[in-house]
């Protein structure tokens, strides 16, 4: 009876290392699956960081041929934007926040627009709408102030769906454009602190269908901080440094006083600017996304080695005047007007398409 019970014991093992044999053979415990390469980055400190970004700064005034590529991103929220053909600009900035800006159509460098901005006030002439010219305007305001208010005022009143179109286009704004080619210096009285993140990206130098196209880059994250009365951190400026192949700024988000985003500047492919050999490894190609005003506008030097760095241009070159006797829109008095209750509408133009 004894060994009846060892045998059948034995049967039952038998039979259960058999079914572990043939489950083992259908299961596996690992499977290899395509995935996102991770890129070598490089270390640096702090201080390294705050260089580079000095280095940046180190181009105190710059006059340059651009192409200007335009989104208006109005209707992003709900997936469509609308890209417009590439103009052909002529920017000149100088320290600490002047800027001029032309806007021509490609050939035959008709201009479309004119802007400036002194630091303090710009101006901006809409010299061809695309259409009849009504919507041609000298347009006049405060960099600090906030028309947004006049903007949905002009949205909510019932026109027809050309007279007071507001886009993106009428929110383009000189000293948008600044910060993103004149970078400020680091800032003693400031907090910064230094960290580290990694993105998904795709690796455009490798095919679409390629499993090594999505790659993991490091970056190094400096934020800027500014110290509030109740002791409190503000935060002013993000940079975000490619450590991949070196060191590199590759990206600069600016903040309003809430916290949130008023500038996303992208920098692109570095090289040299001007024929003097002082200006290398800098961005040929700088992107401004301007979240709020719903635009983004990518600039592309057209000969960077015929750039000009260094010279010194007078304030009345960044204070543009209506010599073109446009109908002037001072948008300060406007909202002035607006507060009392007694605003009258602001008509904005349509960016023109380049033929």
């Amino acid at each position: 009876m004894l060994s009846f019970f060892r045998n059948k014991n034995l049967y039952r093992f038998s039979i259960l290392l058999f079914i572990a044999a043939a489950g083992s053979a259908c299961i596996r415990v690992k499977q290899e699956r395509p995935t996102a390469r991770l890129l070598k980055v490089e270390d640096a400190t702090a201080g390294e960081l705050k260089n580079e970004v000095n280095r940046f700064a180190a181009v105190n005034s710059l006059r340059a041929k651009m192409d200007l590529k335009f989104e208006d991103n109005s209707f992003a929220e709900f997936g469509n934007k609308e890209v417009y053909r590439q103009a052909d600009g002529e920017i000149v900035v100088q320290r600490p926040a002047m800027i001029m800006l032309k806007v021509q159509v490609p050939i035959i460098k008709s201009d479309v627009a004119q802007m400036t901005s002194d630091g303090e006030t710009f101006r901006v002439a809409i010299l061809q709408d695309g259409g009849n010219g009504k919507y041609k305007k000298f347009v006049k305001g405060t960099n600090a102030a906030d028309y947004s208010g006049l903007q949905r005022q002009l949205q909510n009143e019932p026109t027809d769906a050309d007279v007071g179109k507001v886009n993106a286009f009428a929110n383009l704004r000189p000293q948008h454009f600044t910060d993103a080619m004149l970078v400020r210096p680091i800032n003693g009285e400031l907090v910064y602190a230094q960290s580290t993140i990694f993105q998904l990206e795709e690796d455009e130098k490798v095919d679409q269908k390629s499993p090594l196209r999505k790659v993991m880059r490091g970056y190094y994250l400096l934020d800027e901080f500014a110290r509030l009365d109740d002791g409190a951190l503000k935060v002013v400026r993000r940079f975000w440094f490619d450590r991949v192949g070196g060191i590199r700024l590759a990206r600069q988000q600016i903040f309003d006083a809430k916290g949130e985003i008023e500038s996303d500047i992208v920098y692109g492919r570095e090289g040299n600017l001007t024929d003097t050999g002082n200006f290398r490894n800098l961005p040929l190609e700088i992107q401004v996304t301007r979240p709020k005003e719903k635009y983004s506008m990518r600039l592309t030097y057209q000969s960077p080695e015929a750039v000009t760095i260094g010279n010194s241009f007078p304030v009345s070159a960044f204070v543009l005047q209506n010599s073109w006797r446009l109908e002037e829109v001072d948008l300060d008095a406007r909202l002035a007007e607006q507060k009392s209750g007694n605003a009258k509408p602001v008509v904005f133009s349509t960016p023109p398409r380049a033929q």
